[in-house]
């Protein structure tokens, strides 16, 4: 027997199958969306109604379609009445931003922290910002959808617990359950919030906002203060069993070497990030300011000798993970981002010559290596990224057809598929 609670998750799934498959692409018309949803044509009409009504999906001019002159009406996303929120709780600021759903940004602020090492602090800032974001004149009448955020360490993304930032300080910081509280009577009060470590969030952005489906597997490298990466397989974040998954940070890449904040030698944290750069260039400090990474940069600019061969040890390793990351994961394209980045062609240039040199003596080809699209707001755009991918694919957001076990009526082909193989 079906029960009422089968029948409404039944009809969110296949809504969101349509407006899937609509995102990747675009102008497929009713008729042609059943085709390739595998669900009935009077089915499909009735829920692009209700997703046109709502203001996910938006109708086009009629076309002819070849067929005794009938004419087709194309559906597209509808980037006009919806929003999604996104932030990066970062080091030294946050960045928030507005998106539509086809991830162009409406509005985007930088809210530098009064006080970095107090997390509670830095956490209210950035809600409050965010709470003012939604009612912001540039989303007057959108209805935002969700929040997602960025942050820089070790996620538990079930329960929303940052359970480790080395490089902020900060130690088991319930970040959803402080976001909830402060969204608490405001506009933003019971919307989704879904919460990831920053490289999987920017992964989400290139997925999601870049039409980077051709480029998948895809890795999103992020080398800030730290080293991390976002992994891309199948269209979907691989977050492993307990979400850790991507830590490559703590890939060892030289025996013995340097200590790594988390105990071990040689990690790649402790010989590319930007932690380990100033510790070389200064001397090893318990927390660096922007002010000393900005320094650091200046004096690379400048070609000062020790700033440049810190940085060219750091490029050789990164060449070595990048070898690492290919032959681990055989993607089609890694994407490198993070505050690096104003390192330039000094640090991406002799680690990608590393990763040739490995390439030529397999004789394979290797993946292609790139800047992200949406630079210093890769991570604030992923959280809104992850939101529109996680209301989108409401199974892999610890939806209760997880633990379903009942029948589920007439449901996509293609969407009970994907429900038996992650069951």
């Amino acid at each position: 027997m079906i029960v009422a609670g089968d029948q409404q998750l039944l009809k969110r799934l296949n809504r969101m199958a349509l407006v899937r498959q609509v995102a990747s692409t675009p102008g497929l018309s009713r008729a042609a969306l059943a085709d390739t949803v595998g669900l009935t044509k009077s089915t499909v009409s009735l829920l692009v109604r209700a997703l046109i009504d709502e203001g996910w999906l938006t109708e086009s001019d009629a076309r002819t379609t070849g067929a005794l002159g009938r004419r087709a009406t194309p559906l597209h996303l509808d980037g006009s009445r919806l929003a999604l929120l996104g932030a990066d709780l970062g080091i030294a600021a946050a960045r928030i931003v507005a998106t539509n759903l086809l991830g162009e940004v409406l509005a985007e602020q930088e809210l530098p922290y009064a006080s970095a090492t107090d997390a509670s602090h830095c956490i209210a800032q950035m809600a409050a910002g965010l709470v003012a974001l939604a009612t912001a004149p540039a989303l007057a009448g959108r209805t935002v959808l969700g929040v997602g955020a960025g942050l820089h360490g070790v996620v538990d993304d079930a329960s929303g617990m940052l359970l480790h930032a080395p490089h902020q300080g900060w130690r088991t910081i319930d970040v959803a359950g402080q976001l909830r509280a402060h969204f608490a009577g405001t506009a933003l009060a019971g919307l989704p919030l879904f919460l990831q470590n920053e490289a999987n969030v920017a992964a989400l952005a290139e997925l999601e906002f870049c039409g980077a489906r051709g480029a998948d597997p895809l890795i999103y490298l992020s080398i800030n203060y730290g080293v991390g990466a976002g992994i891309i397989v199948n269209g979907r974040l691989l977050t492993g069993l307990f979400g850790f998954a991507g830590e490559v940070g703590h890939t060892i890449l030289q025996q013995g070497g340097p200590l790594c904040s988390c105990g071990r030698r040689g990690c790649a944290d402790a010989l590319i990030g930007l932690q380990a750069l100033m510790d070389e260039v200064y001397g090893k400090r318990q927390l660096s300011t922007p002010e000393l990474l900005e320094q650091l940069f200046r004096q690379a600019d400048a070609g000062d000798a020790r700033a440049a061969a810190a940085v060219a040890a750091a490029s050789r390793h990164l060449g070595v993970l990048l070898n690492n990351l290919w032959v681990a994961f055989d993607p089609m394209c890694i994407v490198i981002g993070g505050a690096a980045l104003r390192l330039g062609e000094r640090l991406i240039a002799p680690g990608r010559a590393v990763l040739d040199e490995c390439a030529l003596a397999t004789q394979l080809t290797a993946p292609t290596v790139r800047a992200p699209r949406f630079g210093d707001n890769a991570i604030a755009i992923g959280g809104a990224a992850m939101a529109r991918h996680y209301l989108m694919h409401p199974f892999d957001s610890q939806d209760p057809v997880r633990r379903h076990s009942g029948k589920l009526g007439e449901l996509s082909p293609a969407l009970a598929a994907s429900l038996h193989t992650w069951n």
